[in-house]
């Protein structure tokens, strides 16, 4: 029987990586995307070429987590479209800096938003697929951060924050959901820069950041999805935070 997997930010970057090897592996495809819809087009038509009815698209706002009837109708789209869910891919993220001098109306919003897509969209979509994951005994990948194991990424208060309580959501929800589904984290460190030009992430910058990786070399999307093939396959493991950073989080400071 072929197996389903819903990837949350599934038409770029990380998330088009996994996408693809999953697809490569021979999963049916579910790409979510919310503003990347020219991209989630494009790598819906190149899967369905490779195997005709393997992919599909569909666009939410991860806000729908705050409004249950749009959350559910969510949750049936994705079950109908291809009668079921065996895996769901937590990827969909938000990642900026924040400044505590910033006034409190921009950190609130900064907040409102860093907490949705790293915590709270993960623990409600979970929760709203809950029944189709049971029913085909499924399982849970979610994507989190080196920096959220009490090693704090200097200038990313609320990013930290919110992606720490996505990490102690998977540890708390294999206890909670096992043994029927399994739930585990893949931790990025240095593994692809964000798309926005950041002034502060020059060649020198980039160059001084792979030196100080034992590995001596920035990680690649497919590194991570190759992790997250890696747990989709084990079925003796759950409740783990797999860090796939070349060593890097060796080397931070922290608790």
């Amino acid at each position: 029987m072929t197996k389903i997997a819903l990837i949350t930010g599934g038409a770029k970057r990380i998330g088009a990586a996994i996408t693809r090897l999953l697809h490569q592996e021979g999963f049916n495809v579910i790409i979510h995307y919310h503003q990347s819809q020219a991209q989630a087009a494009a790598l819906n038509d190149e899967l369905n070429r490779l195997r005709p009815d393997s992919a599909a698209i569909i666009c939410a706002d991860l806000n729908i987590v705050n409004h249950p009837n749009d959350l559910s109708h969510f949750a049936e789209q994705c079950a109908r479209r291809f009668g079921r869910i065996d895996v769901l891919i937590h990827n969909a993220s938000s990642f900026y800096p924040n400044d505590l001098g910033d006034t409190h109306d921009a950190l609130l919003a900064a907040w409102e938003d860093l907490l949705l897509t790293n915590a709270k969209a993960p623990l409600f979509l979970t929760h709203a697929l809950l029944p189709k994951l049971k029913a085909a005994q499924g399982c849970i990948v979610s994507l989190l951060d080196i920096h959220a194991d009490a090693k704090p990424f200097v200038g990313y208060p609320i990013y930290n924050m919110a992606k720490s309580a996505h990490q102690m959501m998977v540890q708390s929800l294999a206890l909670e959901l096992a043994p029927g589904i399994r739930i585990n984290g893949v931790a990025p460190g240095a593994n692809i820069f964000p798309d926005s030009h950041n002034p502060q992430l020059n060649h020198q910058t980039k160059a001084a950041i792979s030196a100080s990786i034992p590995l001596e070399r920035i990680g690649t999307p497919d590194d991570i999805a190759q992790a997250v093939l890696f747990l989709i396959q084990s079925s003796y493991i759950t409740g783990q935070i797999l860090a796939v950073d070349g060593g890097r989080s060796l080397t931070l400071k922290g608790g």
